[in-house]
């Protein structure tokens, strides 16, 4: 189907990364804006802006109906979820198609199918790929979980059905655990998600968690390579990077071939990403999930295959076959991603809106920097936390770190506190360094304090005159 404008139904960076996508393959793109984001950068950018509600998102960026209606009522051609808000929705996707418009994303069935992560797991036993031992689909009660933990051992992962990020997750070490854990888990999915469904996986207390990026075009896919996200907080993700330097040659192989098999099972398109944990003790990986969108973390794969990823997934929506094939893609170097949030890692990261009073971002050879920020910006207190993403190219690992550590000591955001000074701690301890880390990691580090960088970093010096 012919395209000439984007309608954006999102908000913050990753609505600037797609504006900048769509202009460079010469289309348009209108905004989706709340009440409180008027003067955002990617308002800025667009060629219009296109109002969808209060500043809360419920009433905005995840009003099903009102971001459909500003999508026609602007004129555009095609939507762009982005990630978080409706990108996982089956519903919206279907309703984005039903009023005649292109979803910049996986068909509707797609998205169902594989954000169900009991289907998920069934399509991926299916298709030959390894899963953590658990229940088949989802548990109908408390006393068939107590039945189904003591066939797969404790511990057990009480996981939500439905949805990601962490929500409806829960960790029993014995059946009284389970009894309490349970009907909190259901409770905070249906919350969530707006379903209670649970089910069970063994939990591998130092896994890693490890992810493959493909491409699709709905009868073909290809990997392109993956990425480790294993430094997590409360199970957001806040280090990432590609590739992992955990695997072998043979591991990876392994891996990104499962990941193809299974995109290519399910007749995936446009972009997604497959979630494994990786057990390092063993040197097994076991998939759990896939997300049926862009990544936060998309950039450290692009850097290290030189794929623009957005412009592809727009251009397979457009109707464009995928134009890669798996010979083509190849790992050049070491790619790092730091998460900045508008976070205050002395106050147990309690979120820190406010206005950026002065800013000054990094630069120089391998580094990038997708974010939201101008200086006069101010950050609402509405919505997730990210600011941007700074990205550091290299080629090698340990030379990948001293970049990033040098594009954060460049970072100045002002009027408000930021993440950055944690990045600089971890980019210095030895452990992250050598690459000794796991998804509990982080935590555990954070409780003990072992700063090597004060998370309450001095300002920088005022430049000497000349």
């Amino acid at each position: 189907m012919a395209v000439s404008t984007i309608f954006i139904a999102n908000r913050g960076e990753i609505a600037v990364r797609v504006i900048r996508a769509a202009r460079e393959l010469g289309l348009h793109t209108v905004q989706a804006v709340s009440a409180a984001d008027g003067d955002m950068l990617a308002a800025r950018l667009a060629d219009a802006v296109a109002p969808v509600g209060p500043a809360h998102a419920t009433k905005s960026y995840l009003n099903k109906e009102a971001v459909v209606r500003a999508a026609l009522e602007s004129g555009c051609d095609a939507v762009h979820p982005g990630y978080g808000f409706l990108s996982e929705n089956a519903d919206f996707a279907q309703m984005v198609e039903e009023a005649g418009l292109v979803f910049i994303g996986p068909r509707p069935e797609t998205i169902r199918q594989m954000g169900d992560k009991a289907r998920a797991r069934q399509e991926a036993q299916a298709a030959g790929v390894p899963t953590v031992p658990g229940t088949e689909g989802v548990v109908a009660d408390l006393d068939t979980a107590k039945a189904e933990a003591a066939r797969i051992g404790y511990p057990v992962m009480i996981k939500a059905a439905a949805g990601g990020g962490g929500r409806g997750i829960r960790v029993a070490r014995h059946e009284a655990e389970l009894a309490t854990l349970f009907p909190q888990a259901s409770g905070e999915a249906r919350a969530a998600f707006g379903d209670g469904g649970l089910y069970l996986e063994r939990f591998i207390g130092r896994a890693r968690h490890i992810e493959v990026q493909v491409l699709g075009d709905g009868k073909r896919a290809v990997h392109l390579f993956e990425r480790e996200c294993s430094l997590q907080r409360r199970r957001q993700k806040v280090w990432e990077e590609a590739p992992a330097a955990c695997l072998t040659s043979e591991q990876r192989v392994a891996l990104c071939d499962s990941a193809v098999r299974l995109a290519e099972r399910v007749g995936y398109r446009g972009a997604g990403t497959l979630e494994y944990l990786f057990d390092d003790e063993t040197g097994e990986f076991f998939f759990i999930e896939m997300n049926t969108r862009i990544q936060v973390e998309h950039p450290v794969t692009e850097m290290v295959t030189g794929i623009d990823l957005v412009r592809t997934m727009i251009s397979i929506a457009m109707g464009e076959p995928l134009p890669l094939a798996q010979g083509d893609i190849a790992l050049k170097g070491h790619a790092i991603e730091a998460r900045i949030c508008a976070e205050d890692p002395a106050a147990d990261f309690r979120p820190a809106p406010g206005t950026v009073t002065g800013l000054a971002l990094p630069g120089g050879f391998g580094v990038r920097f997708d974010t939201l920020l101008y200086a006069g910006y101010t950050v609402p207190p509405f919505y997730d936390s990210l600011l941007g993403k700074l990205i550091a190219h290299d080629e090698s690992r340990a030379a990948a770190i001293t970049r990033l550590d040098r594009a954060l000591g460049e970072l100045v955001v002002e009027g408000l506190p930021t993440t950055a000074p944690l990045h600089r701690a971890l980019a210095a301890d030895p452990a992250v360094r050598a690459g000794r880390v796991h998804t509990r990691w982080l935590e555990e580090w954070l409780a003990a304090a072992p700063l090597a960088v004060p998370l309450a970093a001095p300002a920088s010096p005022a430049p000497t005159p000349a």
